[in-house]
């Protein structure tokens, strides 16, 4: 059977059918929010993002992704034109718009803007970035954290620095998404996925960790997404004296672990249920999956 809902499908909100959008310095509401066909954005996906969550009247973690966001900007030579202050305003004005001030999801998009033609020649952008915030009500469906989700791995790897560096939150997603539609077609609601050594790598949109007789593992990082909610996991670890390690691990181990769950900006600390058919661990969540969810939560999102 098909899953019809992914790792990172929200509940339903009607407030999300008429909001406002930030655009380029201006507040427009959804249904007016276009840009240009020929944007490098559309056209190339040239462009980096970051997911922002808005809880209990704050943007949670905004530094650290406003910090990733212009580095990846930085790598791929994309000059943003405003100050991270200057975004940070943009964003809590997005916010105020919108009456939001709890159980929000943001996306914060820059893309090299408009081009003269569709052609991946950076000197074809005609000079402004295209940046869009979107300010959404979104909270992770409960039914999805309370049953843990379903993995299924991939026979797409992941890729190292030398290829497609994943590190960078780039706009370009399709070799994630071809990981997920294998995993949709098996019925799972995220792919997992190998490096190019045969060690278990991520997910398709999280990063994965296992938990093996009280010990938390995840992979190297070499080549996973650069997640801010998996470096704060592995910080609350270290706080709380919990043994973790990021190292290589097979897949073999991790159908043998006591307990797995994934990580995100959207979904913090979600447990998994089971992978590539085979239920991992004995109970849901176990109880080391718990105590890390309920951490994070009081951490940060309280």
């Amino acid at each position: 059977m098909v899953e019809e809902k992914g790792a990172q499908t929200p509940l339903e909100d009607p407030r999300n059918h008429d909001l406002w959008i930030w655009l380029n310095g201006r507040l427009v509401k959804r249904a007016q929010a276009m840009v240009s066909i020929f944007d490098a954005g559309f056209g190339l996906g040239d462009g980096v993002w970051e997911g922002i969550r808005m809880a209990k009247d704050r943007l949670v973690l905004v530094d650290d992704h406003l910090d990733r966001l212009f580095e990846g900007a930085n790598t791929i030579a994309l000059d943003i034109g405003m100050t991270k202050a200057q975004l940070r305003a943009a964003l809590e004005e997005l916010c105020a718009a919108n009456d939001m001030t709890d159980g929000g999801h943001i996306r914060l998009m820059v893309t090299r803007g408009e081009k003269h033609t569709v052609h991946q020649d950076p000197r074809n952008a005609l000079g402004k970035p295209t940046i869009a915030i979107t300010a959404e009500f979104k909270v992770p469906d409960p039914e999805i954290k309370r049953a843990g989700i379903k993995l299924f791995t991939s026979t797409f790897r992941t890729s190292g620095p030398d290829s497609f560096d994943l590190h960078l939150n780039s706009h370009s997603r399709l070799n994630f998404i071809r990981p997920l539609l294998q995993a949709i077609a098996a019925g799972a609601h995220e792919a997992l996925m190998l490096d190019p050594g045969g060690f278990v790598a991520s997910c398709n949109s999280t990063n994965f960790f296992i938990v093996k007789r009280g010990e938390v593992l995840t992979s190297t990082g070499r080549t996973c997404f650069k997640g801010i909610t998996r470096r704060k996991v592995l910080e609350l670890c270290a706080r709380e004296g919990i043994p973790c390690r990021e190292t290589d691990f097979t897949l073999a181990e991790a159908y043998n672990a006591d307990g797995a769950f994934v990580t995100g900006t959207f979904g913090g600390v979600t447990p998994v249920r089971s992978l590539d058919g085979r239920p991992i661990g004995a109970a849901l969540p176990c109880p080391m999956t718990q105590r890390l969810s309920d951490l994070y939560d009081r951490t940060f999102l309280a």
